[in-house]
């Protein structure tokens, strides 16, 4: 049952993969959906999630549906290079994310018209699946910070847990039994209004992404019921690929960043 009607149009795409996958995500997993009646009802807006598992798109989806908007998510554009998986993906208004490179620029002006047009778009700011090894959020690229910025919209940010039980980091087995829970919470709006007053820097863009993964961050303290790390783990200072499963061949990172000492009280559900 849905938590507040729909207003906009749903893509006949969506409607028939929900007649498919709802079953199937109500099968292999309950779940709690917390505030998340802070996503506006209308207009455009940014959600900004945690990134934790390759199912995470499938339970973002059904927890903005459930608040009455339609989400377009940013992906990567290998999907959409299977002929199947890549026309349902485009017909469901999915947009295709280039890593790197000037055709990420795509991808910018694909998500900002789509927001100015009043839609709901849903990004992954850290980019890639958390390489953290407790699965906190880690450092955020720059991509929905300078979008953010640049559209003036609401940035709702919403924490997660639980999907990586089921389908672990890059792990290709789900892990259907026992039934697993689920749990997103939606926040205020992150405050980045005096930001965008100033001229768009790289300092500026900095600024809007830390705040952006901070207040997921809390989000995902609070569901997972324990302290985050102090510091925030960045692969960029780690070591290793950015992309790519980083626990094989020469994508293989350091287990730990090097500034963070283990967090005794962290709990990995898998």
């Amino acid at each position: 049952m849905r938590v507040r009607k729909m207003s906009e149009a749903r893509p006949q795409a969506f409607r028939a993969g929900g007649l498919v996958l709802k079953p199937l995500l109500f099968a292999m997993s309950s779940r709690t959906w917390i505030d998340g009646t802070k996503i506006p009802p209308t207009g455009g807006v940014m959600v900004v999630i945690n990134h934790v598992s390759h199912l995470d798109p499938l339970t973002t989806a059904h927890f903005v549906y459930d608040h009455g908007r339609i989400p377009r998510i940013m992906a990567k554009a290998a999907l959409f290079k299977n002929r199947v998986l890549g026309t349902y993906l485009a017909a469901a208004g999915m947009i295709p994310v280039e890593r790197g490179g000037h055709q990420a620029a795509g991808a910018f002006a694909a998500a900002r018209a789509a927001i100015d047009a009043g839609e709901c778009v849903v990004f992954y700011p850290e980019g890639t699946l958390t390489r953290d090894p407790d699965l906190w959020p880690m450092a955020g690229k720059s991509g929905a910070a300078r979008i953010a910025l640049a559209t003036g919209c609401p940035v709702i940010p919403v924490g997660q847990w639980g999907v990586q039980a089921i389908l672990p980091p890059y792990d290709r087995t789900p892990k259907f039994f026992p039934r697993k829970h689920i749990t997103l919470k939606a926040g205020d709006p992150v405050d980045l209004d005096d930001l965008r007053a100033k001229s768009t820097s790289v300092a500026t863009v900095a600024e809007a992404s830390d705040r952006i993964m901070s207040a997921i961050t809390a989000l995902v303290a609070d569901v997972r019921g324990e302290p985050a790390p102090v510091v925030r783990f960045d692969p960029r200072k780690a070591g290793g690929h950015q992309t790519g499963n980083p626990n094989r061949g020469p994508n293989r990172a350091p287990n730990r960043a090097p500034n963070r000492a283990p967090n005794p009280k962290t709990r990995r559900q898998q």
